[in-house]
């Protein structure tokens, strides 16, 4: 017999041996891959006469007895629920079949036992790897994923035993003869009518020792974030992207999760946070703090206190407590958290309605950026819903009917205690789709709470101007709810002013000259509107604003009289800052300064005069814009004379503004309380620099900007 070699044109025969057919052969159709031949000649070759084609099956049926098989690579097989092994038959050293599944329990059922066990039951611990209902399977892997979780929150490898204890624990009670998932269920079924707790692993089987510190209080399943209790995953792979505390937070409540309560992570984290902020300060405060694991745990214990337990920011906590073990001046910026591991930081999981992730990272501010808007829109989505329902509509829906006094929305008291009682607070006939032209929604709360299940999420109600009429809203962030009602407030009082804004141009005489210095930025009905608002802002919205009817009516009667001299004051005010901008912009183009002069100065005049230059500039800040646009003048008349001196200045200043504009993005252009102090403290250093005889108002140096930075707290 011989076989078709796979490469050569010839035939492998028995024992090694080569042959082809015989040129007198002659077959109607050409040899097949198996052939049988009469006799084998050789002369200048072998050849084979008395061919014939065969199937290799027909050897296995003649030639059984002299086959031999090889069984290799036993295995579990999930679908067939026993072990399988490969047979291979060779006929006098042709391979007659090969990747022949076979049981191999029929052939050596006492390794078929050991691999049944350790590749079905301990490895099916971890993996799917049998389909089966056996109530001892569902309870051994819920057991031992108790055990994973322990490991994961402890951050240690060593509580869960090895593979081999758990074999020897099913050794020992299966039979010899069960080999297979079917064996397995028949025996399994007729012993556990006298064991019910028949192969049930234990807790403390399966752990080496007990996780000490490892408690749901250290380790809570689910965190408060944003008002909602969000579920809380913990790993311990480093490098892997869920690697550590894991949050999900739905999308609605995303704006209103804090950055400072991310920080603290859970106290069962504490102790290595600590530690490794402690590692990464300047080596004379560290050195002052060794032993640094007993410091840290004395650190962690103190910060774990109910009284101090995400109370403000962490970073904050452990500073006041460093200063006081070192005496040392320690600022914020010493701790270096660039060097923290990723496991030291909240990973938040941003889920929309249907569980669903859109998102993910231990970036906070950076998925607010991204998802901020979004989150927005779903939040007011929410509270529009929910404030929308009386009690038949949310036991309809399934859910528990709001308190009488809040059927459409409760207003929670401030934190000082001065605010209206719920019942008092809530606004009468809330409905987000009215459209309002005067004060007629009651009292208005500062807060509100809204149900979404069985949590309650905290809103910022709001004014929203929508044009000739305001509407009412409910934001997640108190930031955006107060520039929200601004504008409805701003709104509601022009309503009420109708006949005055219409007089109101007449008064303003220079606003068409005002209009053609204003062309390059937009047009005289936007610079008009700037003014108008500017006016309401400081005619009616100085603090606090009105809360109620009355309130409402009597800032009007008050601010009425006052409000054409107070626009009529703006425009002066405008009228000047647009002049200084004009002759800015032709000092400019005319004098010719050095390329960095130039880039500088222009960058310069767009932050300060933009389109929006009225709304957007604190009024305490507008009064001094002619005066730095007159500096700017002056800067571009010294640079002609002595471009290197202006150079030499002006290297002095850029860190500070390139640190400065670096911090308000990523900040996403907020500039809020010491930030807002320097960005003007920044405008003097520049009249300081460049035109010291317009004088500034306070002292300003290179020194006293650092000393707000380090208030500020960031790094250069």
């Amino acid at each position: 017999m011989g076989c078709k070699h796979e490469t050569e044109d010839v035939y492998l025969g028995a024992r090694g041996i080569k042959f082809v057919p015989h040129p007198g052969v002659r077959l109607k159709k050409r040899p097949g891959r198996w052939v049988l031949c009469a006799e084998l000649v050789e002369t200048t070759r072998l050849f084979g006469r008395g061919i014939a084609t065969i199937e290799p099956q027909w050897l296995e049926e003649v030639g059984a007895h002299l086959i031999r098989r090889q069984v290799g690579d036993p295995h579990w097989e999930k679908r067939s629920a026993e072990v399988v092994a490969s047979e291979r038959g060779t006929l006098y050293g042709l391979t007659v079949y090969s990747q022949r599944r076979v049981s191999f329990a029929r052939i050596d059922p006492v390794r078929a036992r050991e691999v049944f066990i350790r590749e079905a039951l301990v490895a099916g611990l971890t993996e799917d790897t049998w389909d089966t209902r056996l109530p001892f399977w569902s309870h051994n892997r819920r057991v031992l994923r108790e055990v994973q979780q322990l490991e994961h929150k402890a951050r240690r490898q060593d509580v869960l035993v090895d593979e081999e204890l758990i074999y020897a624990f099913y050794d020992r009670q299966i039979p010899a003869d069960v080999c297979s998932g079917r064996a397995l269920e028949r025996w399994w079924r007729e012993a556990a009518r006298a064991q019910p707790q028949l192969l049930m692993l234990s807790r403390e089987a399966l752990m080496r020792h007990e996780a000490a510190g490892v408690t749901s209080q250290a380790f809570p399943p689910v965190l408060r974030l944003g008002g909602v209790d969000c579920r809380v995953h913990y790993l311990h792979e480093p490098g892997h992207e869920r690697d550590g505390v894991t949050v999900d937070v739905p999308l609605f409540a995303l704006n209103q999760v804090s950055a400072e309560r991310a920080e603290w992570l859970v106290p069962g984290m504490l102790r290595e946070k600590v530690l490794a902020l402690l590692k990464s300060l300047p080596q004379k405060p560290r050195a002052r703090l060794v032993p640094l694991p007993e410091t840290a745990q004395a650190l962690a214990q103190a910060l774990s206190a109910p009284d101090v337990w995400a109370r403000g920011s962490l970073l904050d906590a452990l500073l006041a407590r460093v200063r006081e073990r070192t005496g040392l001046p320690v600022q914020r910026t010493d701790f270096k958290l660039e060097t923290l591991p990723p496991h030291l930081l909240l990973n938040i999981r941003v889920l929309d309605e249907h569980g669903r992730q859109l998102a993910m990272g231990r970036d906070l501010a950076a998925l607010k950026a991204q998802w901020g808007a979004q989150a927005r829109g779903a939040f007011a989505a929410l509270a529009a819903l929910r404030l929308g329902e009386g009690p038949a509509e949310q036991a309809a829906a399934g859910r528990e009917p709001d308190a009488p006094s809040a059927a459409t929305a409760t207003a929670a008291v401030t934190a000082s205690g001065s605010g209206p009682s719920p019942q008092e607070a809530a606004p009468t006939g809330w409905d987000a789709s009215t459209r309002y032209t005067q004060w007629a929604f009651g009292t208005w709360p500062e807060l509100m709470e809204i149900r979404q299940g069985k949590q309650t999420l905290i809103g910022y109600p709001a004014l929203v101007d929508a044009g000739d009429a305001v509407t009412l809203t409910v934001v997640d962030e108190p930031e955006v709810a107060q520039a929200q009602h601004r504008q409805g407030l701003r709104r509601l009082f022009a309503l009420q002013l109708r006949d005055t804004l219409k007089g109101l141009e007449r008064s303003l005489p220079e606003l068409p000259r005002m209009a053609v210095l204003y062309m390059p930025l937009g047009t005289q009905e936007e610079l008009r509107a700037q003014i108008v608002d500017v006016a309401l802002e400081r005619a009616f919205l100085s603090p606090p604003w009105p809360s109620d009817e009355a309130t409402f009516a009597q800032r009007l009667q008050e601010g009425r009289s006052r409000f054409v001299l107070i626009a009529q004051e703006v425009a002066r005010l405008a009228a000047q800052v647009l002049t200084e901008w004009a002759a800015a912009q032709r000092k400019l183009r005319d004098a010719k300064p050095p390329a960095a002069t130039a880039a500088d100065e222009q960058a310069h005049l767009q932050r300060l005069v933009g389109k929006r230059f009225l709304l957007e500039t604190p009024w305490e800040q507008l009064v001094h814009l002619p005066r730095y646009l007159k500096a700017v003048q002056m800067r571009l008349d010294k640079c002609r004379a002595d471009p290197a001196r202006d150079a030499a200045r002006m290297s002095e200043l850029h860190p500070h503004e390139q640190r400065f504009w670096r911090l308000v993005a990523e900040r996403k252009g907020r500039i809020e309380g010491r930030l807002a102090e320097l960005r003007w403290m920044l405008e003097e250093w520049r009249v300081s620099l460049f035109a010291q005889e317009l004088r500034t108002p306070y002292p300003v140096s290179a020194k006293r900007l650092d000393k707000v930075w380090a208030q500020i707290g960031t790094n250069p």
